[in-house]
């Protein structure tokens, strides 16, 4: 689920289209021609900095607003179930698979039940973070604040680029200067990532089973 959040996050953040054409403004890429923030090293670093104080207050509000206990106790139980349900089917006991079949409402209740308890935190935290990243980052940040070895753009299509293509540092007017530049949003989205899974075992909000 925190992966989810994430993913909807850059792609929101990317460019004009969607969530942020529906704002206004043609800027193209988030950033500034004047950051406050100037350099790539600072920029990086102050980047991540961002997006580890905001996983921490994500974090923080999970933990105020689901329970953990019966959250690993759901858990617990669904993995049990999957696997046990696996393992009927893998060896054709229909008289185990129609038993365990009896219990799939019960089970299907408590997976709502999870998305649930997931959700609710995320109503909370999703547009203000975007929001912030709309209005607060671009006006600290350059368009590019890190430089990647390799090009990250694994997804065909410009649809989720991560870093500048050939063509778009060779374009005068683009906002990418040097090929596989890594745009502002791309930087949080995979400092986010970085540090996420992290932050949620240190804070104990991890979606993990030990």
């Amino acid at each position: 689920m925190e992966s989810i959040l994430l993913l909807l996050q850059g792609i929101f953040l990317q460019d004009d289209g969607g969530f942020l054409g529906f704002l206004g403004g043609d800027r193209g890429a988030l950033g500034s021609d004047d950051p406050v923030i100037a350099g790539l090293i600072a920029a990086a670093f102050a980047v991540s900095g961002f997006g580890i104080m905001l996983n921490l207050l994500n974090s923080a509000i999970r933990k105020k607003m689901i329970d953990q206990v019966k959250w690993r106790r759901i858990m617990k139980e669904t993995r049990a179930f999957n696997k046990e349900r696996m393992a009927a089917f893998r060896s054709k006991d229909q008289e185990r698979i129609n038993q365990l079949n009896k219990k799939s409402a019960y089970m299907n209740k408590l997976s709502m039940e999870m998305m649930q308890m997931n959700l609710r935190p995320m109503m909370i935290t999703f547009i203000p973070l975007i929001l912030i990243f709309y209005f607060v980052l671009p006006y600290l940040f350059s368009y590019t604040v890190a430089i990647s070895p390799v090009s990250l753009n694994v997804i065909p299509g410009d649809f989720f680029q991560l870093t500048c293509t050939a063509e778009q540092a060779a374009d005068p007017d683009h906002v990418c200067e040097v090929e596989n530049a890594l745009f502002l949003w791309a930087w949080y989205f995979l400092s986010s990532i970085a540090f996420s899974g992290i932050i949620m075992k240190v804070t104990k909000t991890t979606m993990e089973l030990n």
